[in-house]
């Protein structure tokens, strides 16, 4: 049977498709003369006279612009490359140059700061007044501020060159050694070597002993190899605590809170809300161990799901029940989706040599995004590829923007996502054929509220007493195990009967040196969206317009105005939160009432 959708993406429009064309050089190669051309205009304009130039400042940020979009057009398809072929050597040659330019971009971006910090203050105000230059105030404030919050130019970039082979070289370690990784299991007398995302699968059994047998497995694995990631994780904690330090951070949660553009008094907020609704979620966890036939659940039953439905869902029908849902919210969504289906933006192929997971790439120069996945027809997957349309119409919408104002943040990026995935998710529960439908679909609704409540939660608990720990010196893969269970337990309220020690070296997250605690911006992105879905159900498809206005502003606000502007919310205050989380606790009380009768 022919799709009408193509699965394979069409990657020919950059660089005719080749990791290794010529085009892709010549690319590479112009942005590397840019990079040298803007140094030499940052060191031209580093004069009283010329800082002050509303002219020269529009002639910089414009070459800085297209240059940033052209490093972001390289290391996308450098990303969907590899994705789509692990074995595909010059893709990873590629994305190793990649990394070699971002650095000396970011070299660029440290003089950038140290051009605007030197700009007396009325003059940058008269500066930013300019019709040219205001578009861009919040943006160039934020450039101003967050180099008067560093050390001199000439000593951050020194750590940023000193960066490319030592702090950012620990995701590479961890991402080698996983590489390397077998997990032995037997299956019907045979005993096979399986890789790390192969057991990650089996985890997911619906057989119990299939899943006791893969947990063993699976944390021995990890233990087996405990001394190298803790080798990684202390020398990464390490390099930021002492970055920190030397610009006078006293707080490890002032780069992630400032380059999410929120407060500490919004994040706080945020988990207490989340913690106020904890004891329901508890009775959720408690009911579904019952319905698994379990007293409590053991860490790796909560994602687990409850059955499965033996009907796979084809690739046409989940695109068209995609576009049907958002045409129900927004006609000018459903079409964009409709685009991304029928050009083949969609990388959705079942075929061996693609890495698992799923993600979208942003192409700015080109104005087009790429989703990567494996389709397989299940609910989840369906649910993915709407995650991953949400990204791609964010980018859409802002693509006409000047590139300092696309420069989201995870936590609002997350929320663009999470609102598409909950359209679609909502949709299919409503659309439910009978209870047993219903029962699974909640769950998987429940499972994911677990997630982002309970086990991302556990996340950022770990990280911030890893660092704490992390001042005083090296710490022990015992501590470290410690550490992780203890916050597991504080997370999920004690209710598993047994936990992940070593959670720390299997979650690829904390070896992220993008983004320092790859955790809450998750959480935020979720709950913020609930209020935002909360809202488009009040006011329907004429609230559409005021969602786009809404996401052209994720790159040029901070959270709390973006929220006060077009929600006209206060997301410094726990009631702000605590609407989304009584969202999620009806979704608890709809499935502990559907399954009252099945304990």
């Amino acid at each position: 049977m022919t799709n009408q959708y193509p699965l394979s993406w069409d990657m020919s429009p950059f660089f005719g498709g080749e990791s290794n064309s010529d085009k892709q050089k010549a690319f590479l190669h112009n942005v590397e003369g840019n990079i040298k051309i803007l140094h030499n205009m940052l060191q031209e304009m580093n004069t009283e006279e010329n800082r002050q130039q509303a002219a020269s400042w529009v002639e910089l940020l414009t070459g800085y612009q297209d240059t940033a979009s052209q490093i972001k057009e390289l290391s996308s398809f450098g990303s969907c490359m590899s994705a789509q072929d692990l074995g595909d050597q010059n893709a990873k040659l590629l994305v190793g140059s990649v990394r070699k330019v971002s650095a000396d971009f970011a070299s660029l971006r440290s003089r950038l700061e140290e051009v605007a910090q030197n700009v007396p203050q009325d003059q940058w105000e008269k500066l930013l007044a300019s019709p040219s230059l205001k578009p861009l105030a919040f943006n160039l404030n934020e450039i101003r501020e967050k180099a008067a919050d560093k050390m001199a130019a000439e000593l951050e970039i020194l750590a940023n060159d000193l960066s490319v082979s030592g702090y950012h070289a620990y995701p590479d370690l961890y991402n080698t050694i996983v590489g390397k990784m077998s997990i032995p299991y037997t299956q019907d007398g045979e005993e096979k070597q399986l890789s790390v995302s192969q057991a990650a699968n089996m985890l997911l059994s619906t057989d119990p002993q299939v899943r006791t047998a893969m947990s063993e497995k699976w944390e021995e694995a990890w233990a087996h190899n405990a001394d190298l990631f803790a080798h990684a994780l202390n020398h990464l904690g390490g390099f930021r605590l002492a970055l920190y330090r030397h610009r006078g951070w006293e707080s490890v949660l002032r780069e992630p809170v400032s380059g999410s553009r929120m407060t500490q008094e919004t994040l706080d907020a945020m988990w207490e809300a989340i913690n106020q609704g904890k004891d329901r979620m508890v009775e959720y966890l408690n009911r579904k161990a019952k319905l698994l036939g379990k007293e409590k659940l053991g860490w790796h039953d909560v994602s687990v799901p409850l059955g499965s439905s033996e009907t796979k869902i084809p690739y046409d029908q989940a695109a068209h029940f995609i576009i049907d849902q958002f045409r129900q919210f927004s006609p000018k969504m459903a079409d964009f989706a409709q685009r991304a289906f029928a050009e083949g933006w969609i990388e959705a192929e079942d075929r061996p040599g693609k890495r698992p997971g799923g993600f979208c790439a942003n192409f700015p120069v080109s104005k087009q995004s790429r989703i990567f996945l494996t389709y397989g027809g299940t609910q989840s997957n369906v649910a993915t590829i709407a995650h991953e349309l949400g990204h791609a119409y964010h980018n859409f919408v802002t693509s006409d923007l000047p590139a300092l104002t696309t420069a989201f943040a995870m936590n609002v990026a997350e929320t663009a996502s999470t609102f598409a995935e909950i359209i679609v998710a909502d949709a299919a529960l409503k659309l439910a054929k009978d209870d047993d439908e219903r029962i699974l679909l909640l769950e998987d609704k429940l499972e994911r509220s677990v997630a982002f409540f309970m086990n991302i939660h556990a996340r950022f608990i770990f990280e911030q007493d890893f660092y704490e720990h992390r001042k005083n010196g090296l710490v022990s893969v015992g501590t470290l195990n410690e550490l992780m269970v203890s916050a597991q337990k504080e997370a999920f309220r004690e209710a598993l009967a047994d936990y992940h020690p070593h959670f720390w070296a299997a979650k690829a997250h904390f070896y992220n040196t993008g983004v320092p605690f790859y955790n809450y911006p998750y959480t935020f992105g979720y709950l913020f969206s609930l209020s935002v879905y909360a809202r488009a159900l009040e006011e329907g498809t004429g609230f559409e317009d005021k969602y786009v206005e809404l996401l052209r502003d994720t790159g040029r606000m901070t959270v709390e105005e973006l929220a006060q502007k077009h929600l006209g919310a206060d997301v410094t205050k726990t009631d702000f939160w605590s609407g989304g989380v009584r969202l999620v606790l009806e979704d608890v009380e709809q499935f502990l009432a559907l399954t009252n009768d099945r304990v």
